[in-house]
């Protein structure tokens, strides 16, 4: 039961790393939650801060998923229900980005860490749904929706079974719908502003030399 708890803690102080804040402050010395959409996550990262920024926040986020359920939860002994364990570190650590304790529990939406946590049980799958998330960012620049319809497809991919884990049992499956499911719930203010269209774009990734001259 101790190991349990430790895993536990772990998993979220991990999670709670606010890597988004300490890069505003680092480059640009600004809270980021006074800009933008004042989210604390990979999203107005990009926004405010650019891309390069992002990508920096964005692998740092999803190194917490990866390392709540692919290392921390070694700490408990391989067994029948890893896998169960794994994926529950896993969505300690998404629930610590979303309300972390290191920047009074405001937090990001969760889909990078999500994202990691899936790399780290069943990476296949997790490399699939990532290729969505980065053509969907490239080709609209709305980070909400290439995370929103990255986290779905993660599911789906689980369906077909490329990885080994899923012959495990349900528990990847559950958690594998679980996981996505919470952060779509935190994306409930994108996906409205998306259906109504005002959903904002981040910058573009590469300047035209007309739009220079």
């Amino acid at each position: 039961m101790v190991e349990y708890i430790v895993v536990g803690i772990v998993s979220y102080l991990i999670g709670s790393i606010p890597s988004a804040l300490w890069m505003g402050k680092i480059t640009k010395g600004i809270d980021i939650r006074e800009h933008g959409s004042g989210n604390v996550g990979t999203t107005n990262t990009f926004r405010v801060l650019g891309w390069k920024s992002g990508v920096v926040v964005a692998a740092i986020d999803l190194s917490k998923g990866w390392l709540a359920s692919n290392m921390v939860a070694k700490i408990v002994p391989h067994g029948e229900y890893y896998v169960l364990v794994s994926m529950t570190a896993g969505l300690i650590a998404v629930i610590g980005h979303m309300f972390p304790i290191y920047s009074s529990f405001r937090g990001g939406k969760g889909a990078i860490t999500a994202g990691g946590v899936m790399l780290g049980v069943a990476p296949v799958s997790a490399l699939l749904a990532m290729a969505v998330f980065l053509i969907v960012m490239f080709t609209t620049r709305y980070v909400s929706l290439a995370s929103i319809l990255a986290v779905l497809s993660y599911p789906v991919m689980l369906m077909f079974a490329f990885d080994k884990a899923v012959l495990a049992g349900p528990y990847l499956m559950i958690a594998g719908i679980l996981i996505p499911l919470t952060v779509v719930i935190k994306h409930k203010d994108n996906i409205v502003r998306l259906l109504k269209g005002t959903e904002n774009r981040i910058p573009p990734f590469f300047k035209s030399k007309t739009a220079t001259q």
